[in-house]
């Protein structure tokens, strides 16, 4: 009887304790229920505050880091502000993409940070291109990255078709040909040249000295002088070894070389005299000075910034020799040398150039009423039963991981 009435007062006290526990919890839930209310409604306000934000579109810049593309677009904008503009910018050998027919093109960036590769993802909305896209060995063969962005429809400055055009030399000089039928040698002095495909043609003499090109370098490389019948053999062995094609223009003894660049509607010419003692004009120490462009001048860089649908960015390089005639040498495209006098005052040209293309690309967005206003802004929020909903703009942000 006494451990009846024992556990009768112990299963008492346990079911007092039970109810003191259960209240306690429903106190301590309804707080916690309210605070959490208030916390995610301030998380609705930073989301909308956050999602209000001034859109922007990504620019992807394609040139070597010596140049610093973001620091000059810093504090640019498009449509007076509508847009902010996103530098994103790498060479070619850190750049990798997938491009699909229905979502456009994906850019990877690899950086290395402390040792770790980490990638950055995006979605670029245009890009400007200051390398060039073929380098020295087949390694530095960049034609797919060009292929991906034209895959996913992404406009850029030069056009991709004109830069997928310029990734061979006698491609480019076929189109000069043209050009010089078209006006006459005396208008558009365009230099001789021959073109063999393979060793197998080059049994012709040319006239000595003549300068042979072994495919498609740039910046000298591939370039020898030959002065004679059996050194002209030595260097067809040569391009037999190496696979390639070649051409052959005369030597032309330089006094100095003639640059003229066209960035948009803007033209210049400069006048490099060597002071070394090298035969190629355009290499060694040099005496550099901007000189008048005459109407000449000009109507050579405005006949080439037609070629391949158009090209915003170009250079037109002539020899200028001894005997005071000039020769057109060639033609440069987007990816053309700035000099250092005037490098800040030509790029300053080239980012107008791309804000006036991209605003071209993307018109301006329209503003949001002022209910809609006061929303986004994040100063405020929607009643429950409003129907009003704010308007979000989107941008394609980054997205960075880590590869192991």
């Amino acid at each position: 009887m006494e451990l009846w009435q024992k556990l009768k007062t112990n299963t008492g006290q346990i079911a007092t304790n039970l109810r003191q526990a259960q209240e306690r919890y429903r106190e301590e839930h309804s707080a916690s229920s309210k605070h959490s209310s208030t916390h995610s409604s301030k998380e609705d306000v930073n989301k909308n505050s956050s999602a209000s934000k001034k859109p922007s579109k990504v620019l992807l810049v394609i040139d070597s880091a010596e140049n610093d593309w973001a620091k000059i677009f810093k504090g640019k904008t498009m449509h007076n502000g509508s847009y902010d503009i996103r530098v994103e910018q790498a060479e070619f050998s850190d750049l990798n993409l997938a491009s699909y027919s229905d979502s456009g093109t994906m850019v990877d960036i690899q950086v290395c940070r402390e040792g770790t590769v980490v990638v950055r993802s995006f979605r670029p909305d245009f890009v400007l291109v200051r390398e060039s896209v073929r380098g020295i060995g087949p390694k530095e063969d960049y034609r797919n990255i060009i292929l991906g962005l034209q895959f996913g429809n992404v406009p850029s400055i030069n056009s991709l078709e004109s830069i997928y055009n310029f990734a061979e030399k006698p491609w480019v000089f076929a189109h000069l040909i043209q050009i010089m039928k078209r006006l006459g040698k005396d208008q558009f002095p365009l230099i001789e040249q021959a073109y063999y495909p393979n060793y197998k043609e080059m049994l012709i003499t040319p006239r000595f000295p003549v300068v042979v090109k072994v495919g498609h370098g740039n910046s000298g490389y591939g370039k020898v002088c030959v002065q004679n019948h059996r050194s002209f053999q030595d260097i067809a062995s040569v391009v037999a070894l190496s696979g390639n094609y070649a051409t052959t223009e005369p030597f032309v003894a330089g006094k100095c070389d003639i640059r003229i660049q066209k960035i948009g509607d803007h033209c210049r010419a400069f006048k490099r005299t060597s002071i070394s003692d090298n035969w190629k004009t355009n290499t060694g120490s040099a005496v550099l000075e901007e000189i008048e462009l005459t109407e000449r001048y000009k109507q050579w860089a405005d006949e080439c910034s037609e070629l391949f649908g158009g090209l915003d960015i170009l250079c037109v390089e002539v020899i200028q020799g001894k005997d005071k005639k000039d020769y057109i040498v060639e033609v440069t495209d987007t990816c053309m040398r700035l000099f250092n006098d005037t490098r800040e005052e030509d790029q300053q040209r080239m980012a107008a150039l791309v804000i006036k293309k991209m605003e071209a690309h993307y018109p301006p967005i329209d503003l949001p009423s002022s209910p809609t206003h006061s929303v986004t802004s994040g100063t405020s929020s929607p009643s429950p039963g409003s129907k009003t909903k704010p308007i979000i703009e989107e941008s394609d942000g980054a997205f960075s991981g880590v590869l192991d």
